[in-house]
């Protein structure tokens, strides 16, 4: 006799569970069906999934477990996913995820990376921030430009010729610094500013030329305009120490003093107190230089041995300003005034200064902040010069000092002859041939 709840036949008994008979069932399935109907629950059983009261049609019943005869783990035809893989790889292109229900939409095929894009765009924004950064770099370089001397005061000028002329003074100014400052770089405390070096730098055609001026270079003071009274001051025929004139009056005399004596134009004007100059030394980390022979001077506190060395601001201000150690005093002088500054426009420009923005900007800065030009002098007339700089001293142009014939009074004259075939020689783009001591 079956035990199967009343209202049921046998068609009623839905899946074969088997075991090879068909009145066998599982504890499993009495359960399921005892709760399906509830403790107590009068009437038929009620379809699987159905939440009415009706009894289901015949041939429905308890979902139908798979049958293990066929070999592939389900009745054919039976819609019942066993599980084993068919031969479909999940999150290929058209398929589905490991994780996916049944039923959920395929996803979208993975393409592979536009890497032409990206290149593209990472170009474009490296661009950008390097332009973005030049501007702005430009414009804060600018901006620290002292463009404090009128060049247009400058009466009676010659006319230009071929290339540019650069003026270019080491003053011993002591602007903004303390006693302890004047004390340790040895620069005494004496009022007003004086000139301790002065060069012409002619950038042309057919090469670059440095030409130092001797401090004690003797001169005939020309006419003049005040630079701030703007009387004009008569020539009177007095003979002045060049550095003397520059004590005078300031930049405009000294320009104007130049230009009468030699008949070459000066185009732009570039001065650098003693803190600065140091400042500088020390912002690139130092300069290296070969020192011929070792040398002593109480005055500058310079004290030297032969050989190679790496200077600081300190030393470097020292080594540049010292002439009582040498017998050729102030002709020495320029020449070592030359070689440091050819060692130290190499020094700025090599990449550990101008690839490392912490050594870069400080060094534009510190020498910046302590530049006076003139009036007309832009970014790209200094980068001209410094460049033209680092070409002299780099074998590509001429170094010399002004042609000197002899000296009376313990000044220096200019050989005048040679003075003129130099000018002519500047003005026309023609190479150098004078030489100077």
């Amino acid at each position: 006799m079956n035990d199967w709840p009343e209202g049921w036949s046998d068609d009623n008994r839905g899946p074969r569970y088997g075991r090879g008979s068909a009145g066998a069932q599982p504890e499993s399935a009495r359960v399921m069906r005892q709760v399906r109907r509830g403790p107590g629950t009068p009437g038929p059983r009620p379809a699987y999934g159905d939440r009415g009261p009706a009894a289901p049609p015949s041939g429905a019943g308890v979902p139908r477990q798979p049958s293990y005869v066929d070999g592939r783990g389900h009745e054919s035809g039976a819609g019942y996913d066993s599980g084993y893989n068919t031969g479909q790889v999940y999150g290929g292109p058209g398929g589905r995820g490991p994780g996916d229900p049944p039923g959920a939409p395929t996803r979208s095929p993975r393409t592979a990376p536009n890497w032409r894009r990206r290149i593209k765009w990472t170009a474009i924004t490296v661009a950008t921030v390097v332009v973005v950064t030049s501007v702005a770099t430009y414009f804060w370089a600018d901006s620290k430009l002292r463009r404090e001397v009128d060049l247009s005061k400058v009466i009676d000028r010659p006319e230009g010729g071929d290339g540019t002329n650069y003026l270019i003074v080491g003053s011993d100014s002591r602007e903004g610094m303390s006693k302890e400052d004047e004390k340790k770089l040895h620069t005494g405390g004496a009022e007003g500013k004086r000139t301790d070096s002065m060069m012409i730098l002619h950038v042309g055609g057919d090469g670059d030329t440095l030409i130092s001026l001797p401090r004690d270079s003797d001169v005939v003071v020309p006419s003049y305009e005040g630079s701030t009274s703007g009387k004009v001051y008569p020539a009177q025929g007095r003979h002045a120490k060049l550095n003397a004139t520059y004590a005078e009056d300031g930049p405009t005399l000294l320009v104007r003093t130049i230009e009468a004596n030699t008949g070459l134009r000066i185009d732009h004007y570039v001065e650098i107190g003693f803190q600065g100059f140091a400042g500088i030394v020390d912002a690139v980390g130092g300069v290296e230089i070969d020192i011929d022979k070792g040398f002593k001077d109480k005055w500058s506190g310079a004290d030297f041995k032969a050989g190679k060395q790496t200077l600081d601001g300190q030393q470097a201000l020292a080594f540049v300003r010292t002439r009582h150690a040498f017998a050729a005093s102030d002709l020495q002088r320029t020449k070592n005034q030359q070689k440091f500054l050819a060692a130290l426009a190499h020094q700025v420009a090599t990449p550990s200064t101008v690839l490392n923005p912490f050594r870069f900007y400080p060094t534009m800065g510190a020498g910046l902040d302590s530049l006076i030009v003139d009036k007309d002098m832009g970014l790209w007339d200094l980068a001209s010069m410094f460049w033209a700089m680092k070409g002299v001293s780099g074998g590509d142009g001429t170094s010399m000092n002004m042609p000197i014939s002899g000296s009376v009074g313990g000044n220096l004259v200019w050989d005048k002859a040679k003075v003129k075939t130099l000018v002519d020689e500047l003005n026309n783009g023609q190479k150098v041939t004078v030489t100077g001591d």
